[in-house]
């Protein structure tokens, strides 16, 4: 099994809805395994700007990570479909494929 992490801000945006959004759609869509969006409360990416998150800044740029979760060969074809969607949106982004050793898989009621 594999962990692929999409690394991207709250406010990056593609087909006017939420970059982090839409990837957890099409992951759904492409039948993975899970899907979990994180909110990051500091970081900064290839324009070296330490963006923030504060609670009472509600239009503050802050980093966001999808990780998906399934084996090699679904995450690497799901990652080549999407691929020309990513790059028209002419923004900055990270995608990152780990080795995950799942230690408990308990199937809870849909």
């Amino acid at each position: 099994m594999k962990r692929l992490r999409f690394y991207m801000s709250n406010t990056d945006t593609i087909h006017h809805e939420s970059l982090y959004m839409v990837i957890a759609k099409w992951a759904q869509d492409a039948g993975m395994k899970g899907c979990t969006i994180l909110s990051g409360v500091t970081g900064f990416g290839s324009s070296s700007q330490l963006h923030n998150n504060k609670f009472w800044e509600l239009n503050i740029k802050h980093p966001m990570v999808v990780e998906i979760i399934d084996e090699e060969s679904k995450l690497k074809a799901f990652v080549h479909e999407i691929k020309s969607d990513l790059n028209s949106m002419g923004k900055g982004f990270l995608i990152t494929l780990e080795p995950v050793d799942i230690l408990m898989d308990i199937q809870g009621a849909p």
